[in-house]
């Protein structure tokens, strides 16, 4: 219910919220989204204040804030957004330089539904964006998908396949081991673009191994190979030693569909603007 309440609220006519003390930040931003999102409409607030007035008016879609605000912090608001009438489930982004260490250390609050890393610039921004408020395909894709519980997957497999992904489902981290290694030794044309892997797996090998052995042995970067990991663990030290250890990201269990899809595909496109000879 909470992913259709959710696409039910950011379907028609968005209002994106942006938060932020600093007015070229806001008029930044807001250019961008206003240029590359013309249906948007983009409302700048200075304040955690300015912010609640505008929560108070009506609905919005989803709302970026940076962690440092004149009058509270980025988290507060947040929780502020979550507690307003109606905006139980609106995306709130926190866009911030310090992001990334935020994310190890899992300082994040269950308010906040992703984060952006200010250093990937305002237009990278948009996309990210754009993710969540018009998503679009990514095409030719491929997602290499660790599961080894097939009804799970089978789940899975039909959110991403809605957006045009192709997805290559395996059971164990040894099956995926030996497709990467296919690609890497050019015995397949097939590219593998993004895996997606649930932490917890049968077999020796879990969703941890799988990342390192990615960033090790195979020493393929975050932009060359993005790896999402699937967990439902809440222990802030297990989920900083998998982002630790080179997993792009994590997908909380259960998973929510908007929010699995953006983050894919927001990985994808960072990808692809690593390799400008790729056309979109």
């Amino acid at each position: 219910m909470r992913a259709q309440e959710l696409k039910h609220l950011i379907s028609d006519a968005p209002r994106v919220m942006v938060v932020d003390g600093s007015k070229l930040v806001r008029r930044l931003i807001s250019d961008v989204l206003q240029r590359e999102l013309p249906d948007v409409e983009v409302i700048g607030c200075a304040s955690i204040e300015e912010a609640r007035q505008t929560l108070a008016a009506g609905p919005v879609h989803l709302v970026t804030t940076s962690l440092a605000l004149p009058d509270g912090d980025g988290l507060a608001l947040a929780r502020s957004v979550r507690e307003t009438a109606g905006q139980a489930y609106v995306p709130v982004i926190v866009v911030s330089g310090d992001a990334q260490q935020h994310l190890e250390q899992r300082r994040f609050t269950e308010f906040v539904t992703d984060y952006f890393d200010k250093a990937l610039g305002h237009e990278a921004l948009a996309t990210f964006i754009r993710g969540y408020v018009q998503p679009e395909p990514v095409p030719g894709a491929t997602v290499l998908y660790v599961e080894d519980s097939r009804v799970v997957a089978e789940a899975t497999k039909r959110m991403l396949e809605r957006h045009d992904l192709q997805v290559l489902h395996v059971l164990t981290a040894e099956e995926a081991f030996s497709l990467l290694t296919a690609e890497s030794l050019g015995r397949t044309s097939r590219r593998i673009d993004l895996v997606l892997t649930d932490v917890t797996l049968k077999g020796e090998l879990n969703g941890g191994d799988v990342v390192e052995r990615i960033r090790v042995d195979f020493g393929y970067g975050k932009r060359r190979l993005p790896v999402l990991v699937m967990t439902g663990d809440s222990n802030p030290h297990n989920q900083s030693t998998l982002l630790q250890s080179g997993a792009n990201d994590l997908v909380q269990k259960p998973v929510e569909e908007r929010l699995l899809v953006t983050k894919v595909l927001f990985q994808l496109r960072l990808a692809r603007l690593a390799q400008p000879t790729l056309v979109l």
